[in-house]
């Protein structure tokens, strides 16, 4: 047995949780994934990994073994890169996946002078606004804007906060009325963007006074930026990120309501599979993000 080659393969299998996607990440057969991890089982006498033909679990001591054997694994990776170029200047290629408007509203205009830096760096970015299985689908880093973060083996790295307010466009508002506390918006026309947390119950505070009001409307969708060209267009109210109305809000297309209460925050993480060693490329990336996202930037 190649005790290295059989720990690869241990790890690649838990982390993708298949033994078929493992063998094409890998390069290997089925028999060959199988084999290693059989082999590397009856060297310990011990079962890593309970296995049916639906679905595939570690056990209790291979959980204990599997956080082991990643972590000699990164170490080994680090003592590896250390002696290579990459350890000296980001370069190859970043495949990073992000959400499509916090993208193109907050980061884009940046992304060429990020790039302007790091000449031998080629940057692949997916703009998505589902949840990609950054390990599965081989993302460095994914960006991802949520409420809260599902647990994971992941490492997230929070950026920052965007606050959200409720507006609408003044020719709504002199059609409708302006709603004067949160319960009112049970009476208005309400445009859901569905992708959030928060599509269907929007939650305010005040004075230590939380409020949580049930959502209906005719439209809703997948796109705050659809969500943002139906207030312009004097549709409805929405719960929207502030730093995508901000403009619109100075311009005087749009208006803010509920002002003195606090509605939602949504928390933006940067994601990525590493455990102890981030190579260069994505050290610089975070750097990157904390600079045009992070604490004390206007957004």
């Amino acid at each position: 047995m190649d005790r290295l080659t059989a720990l690869k393969v241990f790890r690649h299998v838990v982390e993708l949780g298949s033994f078929a996607e493992a063998a094409r990440q890998l390069r290997l057969s089925p028999a060959a994934i199988s084999k290693n991890v059989g082999e590397l089982e009856a060297n310990l006498a011990v079962r890593l990994l309970n296995r049916t033909t639906r679905r595939m679990s570690l056990t209790e001591a291979g959980s204990l073994y599997y956080d082991q054997v990643a972590r000699i694994l990164d170490e080994l990776e680090e003592a590896d890169s250390s002696l290579g170029p990459l350890q000296e200047s980001p370069s190859g290629l970043l495949r990073v996946s992000a959400p499509v408007t916090l993208t193109l509203v907050c980061l884009s205009k940046a992304l060429p002078g990020f790039l302007d830096r790091y000449l031998n760096l080629t940057l692949d970015l997916r703009l998505d606004d589902r949840r990609v299985n950054i390990v599965e689908e081989g993302f460095d880093i994914a960006i991802r804007a949520s409420s809260s973060l599902e647990d994971s083996s992941l490492i997230a790295r929070r950026l920052t906060t965007i606050p959200h307010v409720v507006c609408g466009a003044p020719s709504y508002l002199e059609r409708s009325g302006t709603p004067a506390r949160p319960e009112d918006l049970t009476h208005h026309s309400c445009i859901q963007f569905t992708l959030s947390g928060h599509a269907n119950e929007w939650t305010f505070e005040k004075a230590g006074r939380q409020i949580r009001v049930p959502i209906t409307g005719r439209y809703k969708v997948t796109s705050s930026l659809a969500v943002r060209d139906a207030l312009r267009a004097g549709f409805g109210l929405s719960l929207i990120p502030w730093s995508y109305v901000r403009e619109d809000v100075e311009q005087g297309r749009l208006r803010t309501v509920l002002d003195e209460w606090s509605a939602v925050a949504l928390s933006v993480y940067a994601v990525y599979p590493s455990r102890r060693h981030v190579v260069p490329k994505v050290r610089a990336f975070l750097d990157f993000l904390v600079e045009e996202l992070g604490e004390g930037v206007n957004l």
